[in-house]
Order: C-alpha cells, then sequence, then structure tokens
C-alpha cells in the first residue's frame, strides 16, 4: 500500500533529479492502491515524451534500489498532466500566458479570459462580453485565494 512515507522519499528523489533539469517541474504524485505511481511532470516549454522516458527510467532505477516496494510489485507512469487537467502550480500558471483560461470561483461563478499577467498573489484576466459593436473588454484581477480551479481552454 501506498504511504505517505513512500511519496515523501519519491518527492525527494525526484528533487534531486529536477534540480539537474531546472526547466521542468514536479506538479503531483499520485500512488494508487495497486501500487501504480503516477507522476505529473511540467516543463517551462512543455515536456517532450523523451524527457517523460529518461524522468522513468531514473525515477524507477531510484525506487528500486531504495527498496519502497517489492521487486516488480509497483509500475510507474511518469507523463505531463492533460491539457484538461486544472492548473495546480504558479509556474503552470506563467507558462500559459497569453492563453484562454477558464477560472472557476470558490463560489462556483465562472470566468473566461485571456491570461494576461501572473502575479505573486492573483492573476489578470483580459475578459470580452458581448459580441461586435456590442464586445466590451475588462482586465479583472483574481486573487489566487478566490480560484477553485483553472483550466486551459483549447480554441481553433
Amino acid at each position: 500500500m501506498a504511504t505517505d512515507k513512500n511519496i515523501a522519499q519519491i518527492e525527494a528523489f525526484l528533487e534531486t533529479l529536477l534540480q539537474e533539469e531546472p526547466s521542468y517541474f514536479l506538479v503531483s504524485i499520485k500512488i494508487k492502491p495497486t501500487d501504480n505511481i503516477k507522476i505529473f511532470l511540467d516543463g517551462d516549454n512543455g515536456l517532450p515524451i523523451e524527457k517523460c522516458v529518461y524522468f522513468n527510467r531514473k525515477l524507477y532505477h531510484l525506487i528500486e534500489e531504495a527498496g519502497l516496494y517489492e521487486e516488480g510489485a509497483f509500475s510507474l507512469e511518469v507523463s505531463s498532466p492533460g491539457i484538461d487537467e486544472p492548473l495546480k502550480l504558479k509556474r503552470q500558471y506563467q507558462k500559459n500566458i497569453g492563453r484562454t483560461l477558464q477560472v472557476v470561483f470558490n463560489d462556483n461563478t465562472i470566468k473566461e479570459g485571456v491570461l494576461e499577467t501572473v502575479a505573486e498573489s492573483d492573476i489578470m484576466l483580459l475578459c470580452t462580453t458581448g459580441k461586435g459593436k456590442k464586445a466590451v473588454t475588462e482586465q479583472v484581477l483574481i486573487p489566487f485565494e478566490n480560484i477553485k480551479s483553472t483550466t486551459v481552454q483549447i480554441k481553433f
């Protein structure tokens, strides 16, 4: 079974690996009851599949070496969070400046707009309401503490 101790140890391994590759960062670690370890990494300029393979091999070796699980009794997946996954870290917001976001507030109201800036405690969205000549564009300052979730919206 997954334990907090195992998560902490895996996180420590990742911190060491990521120090060598500072443009990549840890988003989250999930361990299922079947000892399937899912690592979500991201990068300031994306996360190529080659880097997922690289981190997977290095981390798998470290977990085996440390004896966290019996040999062959765990599986490891390293990937980037999907585009439909909510943003969790300020660094993820930074890399999405200029993209359209949907922000769900703590009271479940929703705002959609283009991310203009990311500050220490808030973000600035450029929101447009109405269409054509009746369109009104405004800047909306949103404190992180008011955000329940944020997802990137795909526009074609």
